[in-house]
């Protein structure tokens, strides 16, 4: 049974009970399985077709049976190591392993040496790579700042290449689509001496963001499906914004969320059992005066503890976001 071993504990800031994550955990296949999860792109849809979920073509909503659920949960390993082209950089995420990356992803900086407030580049990204190299307080590196003075549709390559010419450590990268996701695997193959190699030890991670409310977006599925074929870890991370693409109460918000979250993590174990997967959140509030969503509010650290539990609960590594 799911979350059989989780234990009450008072350490650090926690706002749910174990009653509180069963109740989640239940009312969540319950959404799954009767009203279910929009998955759009064929090969998604076939993919979960196969494992006895039930796909609607025209709408594009997934319905998920909870044996199918509790089936995927209980195969993602609750540990891995996020491997760095240096093996002196290795870094065990999941159980009671505290880890810290870079967050992403900025389109603006204040210029070093100049003071100008501008957009970012790909020599910006390249020297920022250096620098949280050199910190040791940086376990992994994530996308810091997007590089928006490359051809938009091969960005994520031009930064995959920058990045991985300028660390030693495990590299969490979003890209888009299934096209440049297969390119970008290749292009870490490439660097850690052939897809056997790379699959033995995966230098890199790869990211996707379900669309809320309970939406897993062609692009994101094809990610999804690409890293589970590689045997690639994968976040799986939610943005929603309560208030906005989410119900305005914690309780519903972090229903949708694990709606969300959970189906890609169906997805992700269908395609290949035991894949690595995180449980991953940046949900916040949204600035109704700003239309933005203020990941510096306490509601996201309040969400960013919330989340934490329910991985915990599901033993599977979470990715809380924050700053």
């Amino acid at each position: 049974m799911v979350g059989r071993d989780y234990e009450d504990r008072t350490l650090g800031y926690s706002i749910l009970t174990k009653n509180d994550l069963e109740a989640i955990h239940e009312k969540t296949l319950d959404i799954m399985e009767s009203h279910g999860v929009c998955v759009f792109g064929g090969d998604a849809q076939g993919i979960l077709a196969g494992a006895g979920c039930e796909p609607d073509s025209e709408t594009g909503l997934v319905k998920f049976p909870p044996r199918v659920v509790e089936d995927a949960l209980e195969s993602a390993p609750p540990e891995f190591t996020m491997c760095g082209q240096d093996p002196a950089k290795d870094t065990v995420v999941g159980a009671d392993h505290v880890t810290f990356t870079t967050f992403g992803t900025g389109t603006t900086i204040i210029d070093p040496y100049t003071g100008e407030r501008r957009d970012t580049t790909l020599k910006d990204l390249e020297d920022i790579t250096r620098f949280a190299d050199a910190v040791d307080e940086v376990d992994t590196f994530t996308i810091a700042v997007a590089a928006q003075d490359v051809e938009p549709e091969i960005k994520d390559l031009y930064e995959g290449a920058a990045v991985l010419n300028n660390t030693r450590k495990h590299f969490g990268h979003d890209t888009e689509g299934g096209a440049n996701t297969r390119r970008f695997i290749r292009m870490a193959a490439a660097v850690a001496g052939g897809m056997d190699k790379l699959r033995e030890r995966p230098i890199i991670s790869l990211g996707a963001c379900p669309n809320s409310p309970l939406e897993i977006h062609e692009d994101a599925g094809e990610q999804i499906i690409e890293a589970a074929k590689a045997g690639i870890p994968m976040d799986i991370l939610s943005m929603g914004l309560s208030g906005g693409t989410t119900p305005a109460t914690m309780a519903g918000t972090l229903l949708t969320t694990n709606c969300e979250i959970l189906a890609g993590i169906v997805l992700s174990q269908t395609v290949s059992k035991g894949t690595p997967v995180f449980y991953g959140s940046s949900t916040t509030i949204m600035d109704m005066r700003l239309a933005t969503s203020p990941v510096g509010a306490p509601e996201h650290a309040m969400y960013g503890a919330a989340v934490a539990q329910i991985a915990k609960f599901y033993q599977i590594p979470n990715d809380s976001a924050g700053t």
